[in-house]
């Protein structure tokens, strides 16, 4: 497994839409698993392809408890199926928009079909911090991101932010 680099905003891969998969083969679990080792280095509970620079329609997640064992989760070409029209508020954060954070207001219930890590269809029923996260991620499978759900300005600032500590330049003290 390998650590990739995860793309940050802004950035106009980020904003692609993912293609869906043909088939769950060697190549995608690959990616899967160097997905899931990049999202664990980074301390995040989701990644989406895209965040990796690879447009497919690619999702893992593992939102367990770390002290315990991993959990981890794999979703190819998710489909929500069905939405709860009640809402949950939970504070986001994003590991391509780093040390950002908004409360975003998503369905606190969805379904979502999907193929998991051997090409296997599956349903799954999705509440609370899963619901979030799976929505959240899905949202990077059409070239979404949190923010975009905040007001004009606050999305400016935090991209204008970000742009600027893209460009400062590395120092090293030796």
């Amino acid at each position: 497994m390998t650590v990739k680099t995860i793309l940050t905003e802004p950035n106009k891969i980020l904003r692609q839409v993912s293609l869906p998969v043909e088939k769950v083969g060697n190549e995608e679990r690959q990616l899967m698993d160097d997905m899931l080792e990049t999202m664990y280095d980074a301390k995040g509970i989701g990644l989406a392809a895209i965040q990796i620079g690879v447009p497919k329609r690619i999702i893992v997640m593992d939102i367990g408890n770390r002290e315990k064992e991993k959990e981890p989760m794999y979703f190819v070409n998710p489909i929500i199926k069905n939405k709860n029209s009640e809402h949950s508020t939970y504070e986001e954060g994003c590991l391509s928009v780093p040390n950002q954070f908004a409360e975003v207001n998503r369905p606190s219930t969805c379904e979502i079909e999907f193929l998991d890590y051997n090409g296997n269809k599956k349903i799954l029923n999705a509440s609370g911090l899963l619901a979030t996260c799976i929505q959240h991620e899905m949202d990077h499978l059409e070239g979404i991101l949190f923010i975009d759900y905040l007001s004009k300005l606050k999305k400016m600032m935090i991209v204008k932010k970000l742009s600027k500590q893209k460009n400062k330049i590395d120092r090293i003290i030796v």
